[in-house]
Formats: structure tokens, sequence, C-alpha cells
């Protein structure tokens, strides 16, 4: 099934492009102090090579906006190119003016109409952050918060509903104050001269049932690339989940162009994680594909032994860390699908529908392990090396049909031939 997605504009972010027919894209953000130079650019180049397309650092200080040039110049020199994204609240308009050097150095400014100002401060400060943006040439993301909505514009809304015959219920009026906040700052933007090429939307809430109806809404009334995600997911299973929840029903109806999946790292954790449930969420609904998978049976008191459960995670650490000298090198190994089976209730069925799959033996099963490529049987695997020798298989698999090499004998199917005797 074809998804169709909604249409939008396309923005250009230092060669990455939003919405229109581009892929849809995967971001990213820092949790370091950003006026830690070397904390930031390691940040960014572990996110960058995980598959962030576009990482956001934050903006908040003097010393934040001056340390910005130097994590482009080093992650330059070390060839990681990512676009950079600076977000920016309360003093953003200080800063860009201020630092002229940090503003070039940036992609796209990140703006919050909801605290760029309060009173009549609040349209001068965005003006300045928009004329900024033109004088640059940068993109921008007018991006509004549900914790950080314009307190103005939510009263007199809220003031006007009260006056309806029959007031709608509070939370509705909240989801149009998120709309009409970012769908008017983006129109004012525009009167400013800023291109509607060079704007990208969002508006992020914490709840799966408000992000749908809020985004909904959002795609019907504009056609300005949309910037997908929960604003605080949560931590582990939960943030993994709601993000999931949220955003695959939208994408399966064609909305989001590009997706952060804002998860709360444990401590210490790594800040990669979000990337990879990102990508995850977008190869496993067909949308794009990043990294071959592994399909791995669940288990079952057929499966008493752990050895396909280790054989699955090794295989699948195997192809990610594989993956950035095989993506340059081998086009469309991002496509291929491996399988690796606990038994022979669906082990062939599961192993013939992927490129290369092994069936494991279950419990009380002959200790054999059968592999098959593209459909066929080609060389069944036993002893105590069944691991390495598959991995080698799915190596040589990957130079074979995507680098063209010759493919090694056990990779063909072993065709059992009858003698017949010749008859006088």
């Amino acid at each position: 099934m074809s998804i169709q997605r909604h249409t939008t504009k396309q923005a250009d972010i230092a060669g990455v492009r939003i919405g229109g027919a581009a892929p849809i894209v995967v971001q990213s953000m820092t949790n370091t102090d950003t006026a830690d130079v070397a904390s930031t650019v390691a940040q960014v180049k572990a996110l960058a090579e995980a598959g962030s397309e576009l990482v956001r650092v934050t903006v908040n200080t003097a010393e934040a906006a001056a340390a910005v040039p130097a994590i482009r110049e080093k992650l330059d020199a070390m060839s990681c190119h990512v676009p950079l994204i600076g977000d920016f609240h309360f003093n953003g308009h200080k800063l860009l003016t201020e630092y002229r050097e940090c503003a070039q150095a940036l992609a796209k400014f990140r703006i919050n109409p909801g605290n760029v100002g309060k009173g009549t401060k609040r349209d001068p400060q965005f003006t300045v952050m928009i004329e900024k943006a033109i004088e640059f040439g940068k993109p921008v993301r007018i991006g509004v918060n549900w914790g950080s909505l314009d307190a103005d514009l939510l009263a007199r809304m809220m003031d006007d509903n009260a006056k309806r015959a029959q007031p709608l219920p509070a939370e509705a009026i909240m989801r149009e104050a998120l709309i009409e906040s970012a769908i008017s700052s983006a129109r004012r933007a525009e009167e400013l001269g800023l291109p509607s090429e060079r704007i990208v939307l969002s508006c992020k809430v914490s709840a799966v049932q408000d992000l749908i109806a809020v985004y909904r809404e959002l795609a019907r009334r504009c056609d300005y690339p949309l910037h997908l995600g929960l604003t605080e997911a949560g931590m582990g299973s939960k943030g993994i989940v709601a993000s999931t929840a949220a955003m695959g029903v939208l994408l399966q109806e064609g909305i989001g162009d590009t997706i952060r999946v804002s998860l709360t790292p444990e401590p210490n954790g790594d800040r990669t994680r979000e990337v990879l449930v990102a990508q995850e969420i977008l190869q496993t609904m067909g949308l794009r594909s990043f990294t071959p998978q592994v399909t791995a049976c669940p288990g079952c008191g057929r499966t008493t032994s752990t050895y396909f459960q280790e054989l699955a995670e090794r295989i699948q650490s195997y192809l990610r860390a594989a993956m950035p000298a095989w993506r340059d090198k081998y086009a469309g190994v991002e496509d291929m699908h491996v399988a690796v089976m606990g038994c022979v209730v669906n082990g062939p069925g599961e192993s013939k529908l992927a490129n290369i799959g092994i069936s494991l033996p279950g419990t009380g099963e002959t200790p054999v392990a059968p592999v098959y490529v593209d459909g066929e049987k080609t060389v069944t695997l036993k002893g105590g090396r069944i691991a390495e020798e598959f991995e080698a298989l799915v190596e040589a698999y990957v130079r074979a049909t995507y680098g063209g090499e010759p493919a090694v004998p056990a990779l063909k199917p072993q065709h059992k031939t009858i003698a017949v005797k010749a008859v006088a």
C-alpha cells in the first residue's frame, strides 16, 4: 500500500530538503552545553553518524552563540557536514544581532513565537529574528509548544469562546491556539519578506491524541513543511511507544516531513537512541530504508536455548556497525532483509522470504541450521561456529548482490543430481 503524502512546499536546509517530494528527514538535538565546544562537537558527530540528518543545538547565552562558529569549523574539519539548527528562546533577537558569525554558521533558526517577547515587545523581537533570517539567507522553523504557548493569544481565544452560546471544551481552544499561533506567525514572517519556501512549522504537545488532532488540522490549513514529534515523549519504552503511536498515525495519513523522537535519556544514556527509533519508525512503515532489517521470532517453549536470540542481536549489531562503510559502497544494501529464526515451525518459511535467512534448531530438533538465500536453501551449518559462519555468509551476500562480486559456493543452491545409467 502506497502512502499519499500531504502536499507541501519544500525547504532547503543547507542541502537537506524538507517537504515536497523529499524523503522524510530524521533529526535530533544535543543536550550538551553548547558553550562546551568539545562535548557538543562529539555529540553532534555521534548523532550524525547514527543517522541524524539535521542536528539542533541550544543557543541560549552569549557563550553558546560565540561557540557555534567553532563547532561548525571543527565538524567540517572532521568531514561531518550535518547542518546545525540554532534553537532560540527569549533572547534570540539579541544573539542573532550581536553574534553574526553564529547566524552565518547555522543552517536554520528555530523560533518559538510563545517566548520571543511579551506585549509590545513581541512583534519587534520576532521581526528582528525574521530579518536576520532574511539577511543571512536562512530558513526558519516556527515551533509552537504547548508548554510555552502565547499567553495573550490563549487568553483572548478563551474569552471569545466563553461568549459563545455553546462554548467549546478548553482543550479544543488550546489546540486551536497552537495552530493559530503557528500559522499567523508564518504569515507575519512572509509579510516581513521571508519566502514561504524557507518556513517550516511545528505544533508540539505531549499527549498522543492532541498531537494527532493538531497536526491533522494544521495540515488541512497550510502547505508549509511540517516538523513532527511529541515535545516530551518520556523515558524508555513509554517515550518510544508514545512517539510511535502518535507519529505512526500521522505518517500513515501522509502528514509530516521531518521527525524527531524526543526521548528522555537515562543518566549517561546514549543520545543516539532517539535517532535509531526515528529511523525504525520510518523503515517499519515502509517510508524509508536506513539499514538492513533483521526478522527474529520472539521465542517460545520450543526455543528454550537463547542461542537464536544472541545470534539475532549479534547480526543486528553487525549490520548497524557495517552500514557506514556499506552505505557508499553498496547501493541498495539498506533494503536487505535478514531472518534469524529459532525453530522449524516458522523458521524455514520466514528464512525463504528474507534475502538471506537461517533457521536454527529448536528444543529437541536436529542440531543443524539450514541457510536460505533469495528463497532457496543453499547450505546447512552445524557445529560451534554457526554464528561466525552465518555472519560471513551475510558479508558475502552483500558483496555479491550489491557489489557485483562472484557469489561464493555457499550462496548457491545445492541442487542434487541423480546419475542415470545409459541404456544400450
